[in-house]
């Protein structure tokens, strides 16, 4: 059923597949292939490191079994934020990752995680497959030999978790926070001192004080970590990662050696693996916020609106100073910015509007009784 599905979508989609010097007729049609993925995440962690391994069975399944993937997670190869050098020099063909991770390597590839106020899943989809973002990150990634596909996403994630309330801007001011990417930065513009920390270390950071705040992802994976033993406040919404892509980066090299069904195999595998965790994500995360809430009593808190519009002003501040800085970054800026303005239009007219015509669910849990609002 699963290679039916992906055979029909491979019909409809107008997702590029190939770079341009890539080898069309590469290998031998019944040749076999044994890769290695290293990915980001602890082994077998829910929705993402299940996520790396799902892919990898698809890819298998639909080449059957021509192209076998061995997945390996965070520091059983190599270190969790070493898998792009490990794709870049070949030692993995693939990486499962973020690529705000690599903002040291290449700051432009910040864009294509997840940045402040930017883009929902569904509008990252959208820029990325149909709205010239994929060109852009391919040719950013390229001097460096890899590929990038968009693999997954989180949908919009949490604010974090914090040991005292945020009531007003000054409370960020001397907090110790793990958080990654342009978000960091936005927040040490606030006054905190922001640390970026591999998902297996945060909770016991955390817990032992070494921190006072983090971010993780969003209450599915938060509960799988325990973050709430940790901290009493929960923060929405997470404006940092609006949308959260998660990337497959596939060693260049390695690709163009592969004869041209496998890598369609792996641009479709990617394409479904991208719908199914959005689709995961969304349904889990609400059970998992009800148990947080109802079992594990956390107390769910709402930004307050001039904390989000002191963030607001301090991202805009940190576009403008990456985009004079780095002549990539700004391209990559201009297609994003322009995109999110009119995708915003639509959406104002769209999404937001029914959101806000539709009744609040009648429950015991969740943002209508958030106890600071």
């Amino acid at each position: 059923m699963l290679l039916g599905l992906i055979t029909a979508l491979s019909g409809c989609s107008d997702q590029p597949t190939e770079t341009a010097d890539s080898t069309a007729d590469a290998g031998q049609p019944g040749q076999q292939f044994e890769w290695k993925m290293v990915t980001t995440w602890p082994k077998n962690f829910p929705g993402l490191g299940t996520s790396a391994n799902d892919l990898a069975a698809a890819i298998e399944a639909m080449s059957g079994g021509r192209l076998k993937v061995k997945v390996y997670g965070a520091g059983e190869l190599v270190g969790p934020f070493e898998s792009f050098d490990a794709v870049s020099r070949g030692t993995a063909q693939m990486g499962h990752s973020g690529a705000y991770y690599w903002k040291g390597k290449v700051e432009a590839a910040q864009f294509f995680s997840s940045v402040p106020f930017g883009l929902t899943a569904q509008e990252m989809n959208g820029w990325l497959y149909f709205g010239g973002g994929l060109e852009l990150w391919r040719e950013l990634y390229e001097p460096f030999g890899i590929i990038p596909f968009p693999a997954g996403n989180t949908g919009t994630q949490m604010g974090g978790w914090f040991n005292k309330p945020i009531d007003s801007i000054a409370d960020l001011k001397g907090l110790k926070i793990r958080m990654p990417g342009l978000g960091g930065e936005v927040l040490t513009r606030a006054g905190a001192t922001t640390v970026n920390l591999p998902g297996g270390e945060i909770f016991t950071a955390l817990q032992s004080g070494a921190i006072d705040a983090t971010e993780w992802v969003g209450p599915y994976n938060d509960l799988a970590f325990g973050l709430h033993k940790a901290a009493r406040y929960y923060y929405y919404p997470g404006w940092h990662e609006p949308g959260s892509t998660i990337e497959l980066l596939v060693n260049q090299e390695a690709y163009n050696a592969l004869p041209a069904d496998l890598q369609e195999i792996i641009a479709q595998a990617t394409t479904q693996a991208n719908l199914r965790m959005l689709s995961e994500f969304t349904a889990r995360n609400s059970a998992a916020l009800a148990t947080l809430i109802d079992d594990h009593d956390v107390e769910l808190r709402a930004f307050p609106p001039a904390v989000l519009e002191e963030l607001q002003k301090q991202t805009q501040v940190v576009f403008d100073e990456l985009a004079d800085r780095d002549p990539k970054a700004a391209k990559v800026y201009r297609s994003f910015s322009q995109y999110r303005r009119q995708v915003m239009e639509w959406h104002a007219i769209s999404e937001q509007a029914i959101l806000a015509t539709r009744p609040l669910p009648e429950s015991n849990s969740g943002p209508a009784r958030s106890p600071n609002e």
